[in-house]
């Protein structure tokens, strides 16, 4: 698009510099212009066989009281206490429904961030268990450096560590540089798939595998059910496949990812991306994009990555932004589910999008955090 690069190469040498030093990619953003309107809702859909998940594909949450549940959290106390397993916390969200604040730096309970209580919960698992658990903050530009301020003088023997993902410019739905009220490129991260890449750009990645490391966790900032937990990650250690996701049941009409077979492997697909014709209510489960991954495996992994074109309203335009999703790596590793519960308090699944919802969930927040040692 000629017009689109007359537009980047016009941006001042401050701007250029700010892109620059977060892997802004001029000519992916050509090529993107190039496909904004020109691609119908279908090219998002798979190609080949879709069935809903094998009965062996979708495992309950190991019990404790069996025996298989109770080595699977001897294998996990033994991993924790080892240094092997690291957390991945994605908090490059704004909490736009809660007037566009910085998510992890809300309150999720009085005088408990939702920082705060991940840094608690790793201090729980050293108390517990004896070992180091690194807790990593996947940030954005627009989240980088109050969580730096938040966490700086946090190291008293823990350890945790930003890495920043990508941005992208967005773009108006005829393909030219969509601009905001001030005039200037409208700046967004393109989505949590940019995990992989960033964190093996950080080098966390490979100086944990250096020293031992087997296992990274991955969750969501505002679920704070999904914590860390012994029985879990012994039972991925135990099952020999590199990818471990949890769902959930669905309640009523949820709607979100679910456990499919693409051409005969195990993947996690969006709704949209479903052929047509395909009923998602036909999967029970769907997925809360908490993941644990083999830490070599992340690192090797080469995903053919999709970016998917999304609509976003900015003030009241509308823009057109690409992102990717890091439930695409079930494309490419060798993926197991494992079905969590979502109610009372052994639920792992327990997300905050907005004001109400918090309010509405904080008895909830405060019952798990006092059962797993959170808060007092």
């Amino acid at each position: 698009m000629p017009s689109l690069a007359k537009s980047l190469e016009a941006l001042s040498p401050a701007f250029k510099a700010k892109l620059a030093g977060r892997h802004f990619d001029p000519k992916r953003l050509e090529e993107w212009a190039g496909r904004v309107g020109r691609t119908s809702v279908d090219a998002n859909r798979v190609t080949g066989v879709v069935e809903p998940p094998r009965p062996e594909d979708v495992t309950p949450s190991p019990a404790s009281a069996t025996a298989e549940g109770a080595a699977a959290v001897e294998r996990g106390r033994a991993a924790i206490a080892r240094g092997e397993v690291a957390f991945v916390v994605l908090a490059g969200g704004m909490a736009t429904r809660m007037g566009g604040v910085v998510k992890g730096l809300l309150e999720a309970l009085p005088g408990l961030t939702f920082l705060g209580y991940r840094v608690r919960e790793i201090d729980v698992l050293r108390e517990r268990f004896g070992g180091r658990v690194p807790l990593w903050l996947m940030t954005s530009y627009a989240t980088s450096e109050p969580i730096d301020k938040a966490i700086a003088g946090l190291g008293d023997g823990r350890e945790i560590a930003t890495f920043e993902q990508d941005l992208s410019l967005r773009l108006t739905p005829s393909g030219d540089l969509f601009k905001g009220d001030d005039g200037l490129p409208s700046i967004y991260a393109t989505g949590h798939g940019d995990l992989p890449d960033a964190l093996k750009r950080s080098g966390l990645l490979d100086a944990f595998i250096a020293r031992g490391g087997r296992a990274v966790w991955i969750a969501n900032i505002d679920n704070l059910g999904a914590t860390v937990d012994p029985a879990l990650l012994g039972w991925h250690l135990g099952h020999g496949s590199a990818l471990s996701v949890e769902v959930v049941e669905k309640v009523g009409a949820d709607k979100g990812g679910i456990p499919a077979r693409l051409d005969g492997r195990a993947v996690i697909l969006e709704e949209f991306r479903l052929p047509k014709g395909f009923d998602a209510t036909r999967v029970r489960t769907f997925n809360t994009n908490t993941l644990l991954v083999d830490a070599r495996a992340l690192r090797d992994a080469r995903v053919d990555w999709t970016y998917f074109e999304v609509r976003k309203k900015v003030g009241e335009r509308e823009a057109v932004q690409f992102e990717r999703l890091v439930g695409e790596l079930t494309s490419a590793l060798d993926t197991k589910f494992v079905k969590v519960p979502r109610e009372g308090l052994a639920t792992r699944f327990l997300p905050v999008k907005d004001g109400p919802e918090l309010e509405a969930r904080r008895s909830e927040i405060f019952g798990i955090a006092r059962d797993r040692g959170i808060i007092a």
